[in-house]
């Protein structure tokens, strides 16, 4: 079993729209030091053999009083980790596209 590791990271939350249903996504990209501790354990599980589609790492993430079940997926074109940040959570906690946005992931 793999050991349960945290980190925090604060970012503002984007907004992407497009794709074949023109839907509209929230996110927060986890880069810097956070980013790169995720790219290791990553690494650790392709080695291991239990990595999972698209790369993306199953996190448990928490943002003021929600807890919620997510992944993280690699971002090729900015670097770093997307954390997609759902309507419930974001009407939960009143956040908006442009907020800066403290999370804590446990993966």
């Amino acid at each position: 079993m793999i050991p349960t590791e945290q980190l925090d990271h604060t970012g503002p939350l984007w907004r992407w729209t497009g794709g074949a249903n023109s839907g509209t996504w929230h996110f927060l990209t986890i880069d810097g030091a956070a980013g790169e501790a995720l790219s290791g354990t990553a690494v650790m599980r392709k080695l291991e053999g239990t990595a999972r589609g698209f790369g993306s790492l199953k996190v448990r993430a928490r943002i003021g009083e929600t807890h919620f079940a997510t992944s993280v997926f690699p971002s090729k074109s900015d670097g770093g980790w997307l954390l997609p940040v759902k309507a419930s959570v974001r009407r939960a906690e009143g956040l908006a596209e442009g907020d800066e946005v403290e999370v804590s992931l446990e993966y």
